[in-house]
Formats: structure tokens, sequence, C-alpha cells
């Protein structure tokens, strides 16, 4: 297993998760010229609608989109997925494969369990993936300088708000590129709390909340583990 460096990692309980959460903020750094990767922890083969496989290729579209330079899935079991030592392990070795100065990780809290679950473990993996006497092979230990969390469903007050104007078209696109579980009015799967043809909206009017509170058009929110620091007020805006 060899290094395959990235500036930001996000990880994601399920495929499509990024996209809703932070696809804007993925899109903005990458025409900044970071590097950028995705890792799923799960393939979402719980998931209503669609197939595991349907995922996996609706997965490598949003990938294209968001140009990505990594994109890869863990294959922990969805819904089912517990924090042990066999899942730690893979969402170490994630991180140390890719040394990511910064990691994203799903929101602490929300609709979903696995999202808190997700996004509670993969900080917890941030941490103890800076410790040498934990092995990976010949994975050197790493811990990233920042962890951020992503908002998803339900609503926590941002400790930050990234400016996503530029990039909306991208991340609709990149959300859209899921078919499967989307609203789709010929479909003729069950119908599911984000397949509404009103869900979009809703994911539309939380970035023009988000972006409003603070002067953008389109935001996404995030939020912190610990106090990030600045050394000019003027940066702050």
């Amino acid at each position: 297993m060899s290094v395959n460096k990235v500036d930001i990692l996000v990880f994601a309980a399920h495929p499509d998760d990024a996209e809703l959460g932070c696809s804007g903020t993925i899109a903005a750094h990458v025409a900044r010229g970071y590097k950028v990767g995705v890792v799923d922890l799960t393939a979402g083969e719980l998931g209503t609608r669609g197939t595991p496989e349907l995922r996996a290729q609706e997965a490598k579209h949003a990938s294209e989109i968001m140009q990505l330079s990594h994109r890869s899935c863990l294959h922990l079991a969805d819904g089912f997925f517990e924090d042990n030592q066999q899942s730690m392990h893979a969402i170490i070795r994630a991180i140390r494969t890719h040394q990511p100065s910064i990691v994203i990780a799903n929101a602490t809290y929300d609709r979903h369990p696995d999202h808190g679950r997700g996004g509670t473990m993969v900080s917890r993996a941030a941490f103890l993936s800076g410790l040498s006497k934990i092995t990976t092979e010949d994975l050197p230990a790493w811990r990233p300088q920042q962890l951020y969390h992503y908002i998803q469903d339900r609503y926590i007050k941002p400790d930050f708000v990234v400016d996503i104007t530029n990039f909306w078209d991208i991340k609709l696109a990149a959300v859209k590129a899921y078919k499967s579980q989307f609203h789709d009015p010929s479909s003729k799967e069950p119908q599911t709390y984000i397949s509404s043809d009103t869900f979009l909206k809703f994911v539309e009017a939380r970035a023009l909340e988000f972006g409003h509170a603070v002067g953008f058009k389109y935001g996404e929110g995030f939020t912190v583990e610990k106090i990030p620091g600045i050394k000019n007020l003027f940066d702050l805006q």
C-alpha cells in the first residue's frame, strides 16, 4: 500500500453524503488547485432505491463532476458498521494513505444514525492515525491538522460558512448524479424521504440560509472540533 496524497479528504457514511453536505466546498477548493479525495464508508447497500452497483456508477459520475483526485469505498456494513477495531483500522489506513492536511466528516448528529456514528468514528480515527504504535502495513503515522464536520439534514448552527456561490451549479449537478436516489417522476421505485419533489428545494434553501447569514448567495456550513486560529482579522468576513 503506497501513499496517494491529497490536501483534503472527505469521509461520507454513504455515497451522496459528501455531495449533499460539502460538494460546493470541494469544487471551490479544486478550483484553487487543491487535491480533494472522498472515502465512502459504505456502498449504501440498504438504500430503498437503486442498487450498490448503480450507486457506485453514480458516485463515479459525481466524482468526475467535482473533479476529485481520488474516490474509494471501505465497504463497511451500511446501517450496521460499528466503532470497533476493524472499522477503525480501515479508516486509519485511508487517512494514512492520503495524508490529508484537512479531514471533513459527516455531521456529528443527524436524521440517519450512520451519519453521526460515521462522523464520530472518523474523528476518533483522525487522532489514532497519529499514533505510531498502531501499525498499518508500511504506512507511516499521520494526523491531519484540522477536522471539520459538514452539516446535513438536521439543522446545526455552523461554526463557519464557505462561500459556494460560484460553485452552486457544480453542487447541484453532483447531487443529481444520483438519479436513483432523488426525484424522478418516471421512477417506479418506492418514494423515500429524499426522493420527494421538495427535497432538492430544501437543499437549496439550506444553502441560501447559510449563505444569507454571512452575506453570500449560497453557503455550506461546518462545525469544528478545535478553535481555528487566524493571523489577520481581515481574513474573517
